[in-house]
């Protein structure tokens, strides 16, 4: 009986050691728990953990203290400690600002000055013309289109696409009054055509400028007539220069050309390509579009080329291109040039010496490397003019004077194979 008193009374004696044995250890957590708590606070409010045992007015002051001094930058301020702030200071922030709105607001009044001055210089055009439809027949049909004027006297660069096969032109200027056009003539190879008409008083005539300090990503403006809404314009970039297209077989690769994100759309043809300056750098011809519509990729004709086909036109009625009779191939050597594969007989290149197996490294000053290079530089030059052209033969490098030819599908208006 007594053994069994004693069994009950260790069982209560090993219960109360474990009961105080938790009771310790939940005291020990709290305590360990309430010193994390008061070092997270004392790094969050970067105070001592003595000032966050004084109370929650200290910590308060602290933190207000700390806000005035980075406001004010002076330690001795304690005043303006108990001021509510009534808005966050950014020093600087509304210099910037009224910065930014400047530049931009420098910009927009500097593109509108330049649509200002040109938008004078784009005319709308309207053609007409028999042509035959899928089944053969003759039918009236017409035709949109933008130009810009070249001279004071009324002559008017387009595309030959727009007016080179056109019967009737009327050209609407800028301030509504119209007039019928004259086609004087259109080139299909450079797609450039020009026509004229009598106005009552001298025209603006639009400035031309060479595309050769033109680099790809300068602003540019695009003004024209697309689907027939006169005087629209759209801005962009030049995206890059030296696009070369084969539009047709049976005429001249289209070389050098300028490409843009400017929209270009129906109607555009022919309208100018300006550069921040308000100089036309080239004439808006096509775009590549699954939609037949803008879709960012559009070329114009450089200046260079468009200035110089519309001033033959105007002298001679017709386009006089350039030529030295050449055939060239690919290069596979070394040398960067372009590659004879064989002159013809009684044109320049022939006349000067120029053999099979050449390699044509400068036209006339110039660096060339391929077909296209050499035939843009060509297109630069007119009939009768002198050029010096360097030559790569057998590990020499030469030069040779030549007089340029014009060319015998312009000379004749047969259309060509693939020489130059």
């Amino acid at each position: 009986m007594k053994d069994h008193d004693l069994e009950k009374q260790d069982k209560r004696k090993s219960f109360f050691i474990k009961g105080c044995v938790s009771i310790i250890a939940a005291a020990i957590f709290v305590v360990i728990g309430a010193l994390f708590m008061l070092g997270t606070l004392s790094i969050v409010y970067k105070v001592s953990p003595g000032e966050l045992l004084s109370g929650n007015a200290g910590i308060l002051a602290r933190s207000t203290k700390e806000d005035a001094r980075a406001d004010t930058g002076k330690d001795d301020q304690k005043a303006e400690v108990e001021k509510p702030r009534e808005k966050i200071d950014l020093p600087g922030l509304e210099e910037k600002i009224e910065g930014k709105e400047f530049l931009l607001e420098e910009f927009d009044n500097a593109v509108s000055r330049i649509v200002e001055e040109v938008r004078p210089m784009v005319v709308n055009i309207k053609v007409s013309a028999m042509l035959k439809n899928n089944l053969g027949e003759e039918v009236l049909s017409e035709g949109l289109g933008s130009g810009v004027i070249f001279t004071s006297d009324g002559y008017i660069i387009t595309n030959n696409h727009v007016a080179g096969a056109a019967e009737d032109i009327v050209v609407t200027l800028y301030d509504g009054k119209e007039y019928p056009a004259e086609l004087i003539a259109g080139d299909p190879n450079t797609d450039i055509a020009v026509i004229k008409i009598e106005a009552e008083e001298m025209l603006e005539a639009a400035s031309f400028i060479s595309i050769d300090d033109v680099k790809v990503g300068e602003f540019v403006i695009a003004v024209g007539s697309p689907f027939g809404l006169q005087q629209t314009v759209t801005t962009g970039v030049i995206s890059a220069k030296g696009r070369d297209i084969t539009i047709f077989a049976d005429t001249l690769p289209m070389v050098n050309l300028l490409q843009t994100d400017a929209a270009i759309n129906q109607g555009n043809s022919g309208g100018p390509l300006i550069n921040s300056t308000g100089q036309v750098i080239g004439i808006n011809t096509l775009i590549f579009s699954p939609s037949g519509g803008s879709a960012g990729i559009g070329f114009s004709i450089p200046s260079d080329t468009a200035v110089n086909i519309a001033e033959q036109i105007i002298n001679y009625g017709k386009a006089r291109i350039p030529y030295i009779g050449v055939e060239m191939g690919d290069n596979e050597t070394e040398i960067i040039g372009v590659y004879i594969l064989n002159t013809v007989g009684g044109y320049p290149a022939w006349e000067a010496g120029i053999k099979p197996g050449d390699i044509i490294v400068e036209f006339d000053g110039a660096p060339v490397s391929t077909p296209y290079e050499l035939f843009a530089e060509i297109l630069k030059r007119n009939v009768g003019q002198e050029v010096e052209i360097r030559i790569y033969r057998d590990g020499n490098y030469i030069t040779v004077t030549l007089i340029l030819a014009e060319a015998p599908y312009t000379e004749n208006n047969e259309d060509t194979e693939q020489e130059q």
